[in-house]
């Protein structure tokens, strides 16, 4: 079982002072399929001073366990409790699919803002950006930001996560296909997955209504990735399994150097060559019926399957 602590503010009739109040909790993961457990059981620091792009709060520790450590700026509302047990949920469904492969330290950090900061941002274990720490960074410009524990709360949190596993899976650094999919078609999957993963079955349903209707204009105008291309791919060839097999065969095969930082992004063919070998069946159909094809895809395609022979379909 994990112990965690949650901070409460107590008075007494000669002062006031912070209580650490230890207790149980287990992980919602069913036997056997539960990710090793965290090898670092360092009380995580009480305060964390910000100092990455814009921000520079010190934000306070408000839960940690073996998996989780979340922090709060003064704005947030300390009663806010549902990211204790949905973060946790989402990283430790993450590391079971995508492998306990993420640095040293199994915890994800979360940091979360009310009133600033809109939107969202990871860090990675192997940048000092964020102290060599996996992150989610969540921001609101509203004052009442993450009270509901519902919705776009949700997906908020579900999507900065998914960088951490396309950049930082299987030990690697980088995301070689993120110049192809950007910010990002692949979450419009990996959140998909994690809701049905956890049993939200109600979220699973409304982000699957709203992806299908999802366009883009990129690769070309109208381009619908989730219905015409995750999905179908996810469908077909193995739900998460095939996208777990992805990364791995990335993770195996694409160029890196000692370190394990990828050196270069993918192409397009790249990109249809390695989808391919993770589904065990030739895609480049269904990428002219999602993205279009090109000569130029063509002849990538053609180089990519010469350079990386391992993939095969």
């Amino acid at each position: 079982m994990d112990k965690h602590f949650i901070t409460l503010t107590i008075s007494a009739t000669m002062s006031a002072g912070l209580l650490l109040m230890p207790g149980c909790k287990k992980d919602k993961t069913s036997s056997g399929n539960t990710p090793p457990p965290v090898v670092n059981y360092n009380v995580p620091p009480s305060t964390w001073q910000e100092h990455w792009f814009d921000h520079k709060q010190l934000v306070s520790r408000v839960y940690y366990d073996t998996s989780l450590v979340v922090y709060y700026d003064a704005d947030v509302k300390k009663d806010i409790a549902w990211p204790f047990s949905f973060v946790k949920d989402v990283w430790l469904y993450s590391r079971k699919v995508y492998g306990a492969e993420f640095g040293t330290d199994k915890r994800l950090y979360a940091v979360f803002h009310t009133g600033k900061y809109s939107g969202g941002h990871p860090g990675y274990y192997y940048s000092d950006n964020h102290d060599n720490r996996n992150v989610i960074d969540c921001g609101s410009n509203s004052s009442n930001a993450w009270e509901s524990g519902a919705g776009n709360d949700l997906d908020l949190v579900t999507h900065e996560i998914g960088h951490i596993v396309e950049s930082a899976a299987n030990n690697t650094k980088g995301s070689p296909a993120f110049a192809i999919w950007k910010d990002s078609k692949w979450m419009e999957i990996y959140i998909y997955d994690v809701y049905r993963g956890l049993g939200r079955t109600a979220d699973a349903e409304r982000w699957y209504n709203l992806m299908m209707n999802t366009t883009d204009n990129f690769p070309r105008t109208n381009t619908q990735w989730f219905k015409n291309w995750f999905y179908p791919i996810y469908n077909q060839y193995g739900g998460s399994a095939v996208l777990n097999k992805f990364f791995k065969m990335v993770a195996l095969h694409f160029p890196k150097d000692g370190s394990q930082k990828f050196t270069r992004d993918m192409n397009w063919g790249e990109f249809v060559h390695f989808w391919s070998g993770a589904a065990g069946a030739d895609l480049k159909a269904m990428a002219s019926n999602a993205f279009g094809w090109s000569n130029e895809w063509e002849q990538q395609l053609t180089k990519a399957k010469t350079d990386f022979p391992s993939v095969k379909y």
